[in-house]
């Protein structure tokens, strides 16, 4: 994988991460974004929207965007572009939390779900997804309010509520993630995503079961071995990598590469 401060390269992640998102159903049709900070820089890439996009599930580099820590346009906007009306979510986390490099903002359907009915994501297994059984027992805050975060003020609202957590869930909404890379930012939301289902077909069969405290402790070991962080800033660690490379083989099957 190429280096981070390569602007070319991490406008292609961003763009790949989109379509691992489209394609593993975290979103649909338009709706979504994801972002990456510019090392060196108080500058970010993020998805744009607009009427040249082609949709979250079929993004290219050219739909990525480049804005300041306001969300504007640093060098002018490609025609038929802009940046999409909720690029506060990320704005407000990036200057609240200067170790996140990427931010993921979509829409999958299961966990809407379970913020509209307030269900909690319970740990429901273990060994099948260690990652997110790590993340089950974060105590995922949920923003809870059902509206567009097209303001700064409404970004810093959120952004409080988020606090230094990995994942927040926003009722009637969507999920936000935030990473030390894009890819990781993806894996947060997939695995996050993962679990939702588990719990809610669990939740059709039966009433679903924690596991237990000792099962709990005896994976803790796996859990920090597949989220330790990364030696180099903006770069998934190992772990990451190794799994994205699957989801983005899948990502672009049957549709052309950039």
């Amino acid at each position: 994988m190429a280096l981070v401060n390569d602007p070319g390269e991490l406008r292609a992640r961003i763009a790949k991460a989109c379509r691992v998102a489209g394609r593993m159903g975290l979103t649909r049709a338009l709706r979504g974004h994801i972002s990456a900070r510019i090392p060196g820089t108080g500058r970010i890439f993020v998805k744009a929207r607009g009427p040249a996009e082609s949709g979250v599930r079929y993004t290219t580099g050219d739909q990525i965007v480049e804005v300041d820590l306001d969300g504007k346009p640093v060098a002018g906007m490609p025609e038929g572009l802009r940046a999409p009306s909720e690029v506060f979510i990320h704005t407000a986390i990036y200057r609240a939390r200067p170790e996140v490099s990427a931010v993921l903002h979509m829409h999958p359907p299961t966990l809407v779900l379970f913020t509209v009915v307030g269900k909690p994501l319970l740990p429901i297994y273990g060994g099948y997804d260690p990652y997110g059984l790590g993340i089950a027992l974060e105590d995922i805050p949920v923003f809870d309010r059902s509206v567009l975060i097209n303001t700064p003020e409404l970004g810093q609202e959120f952004a409080k509520v988020m606090g230094r957590k990995r994942a927040c869930l926003m009722r009637g909404h969507g999920i936000t993630t935030a990473a030390e890379s894009v890819e990781e930012a993806g894996l947060i939301a997939l695995s996050l995503n993962e679990l939702a289902t588990m719990n809610f077909h669990a939740h059709m069969l039966g009433v679903p079961r924690p596991i237990s405290d000792d099962d709990n402790e005896a994976l803790q070991p796996a859990i920090r071995r597949l989220t330790a962080p990364s030696k180099t800033p903006g770069e998934p660690a190992p772990s990451t990598a190794t799994e994205w490379r699957y989801y983005c083989r899948l990502a672009d099957e049957g549709i052309s590469r950039e």
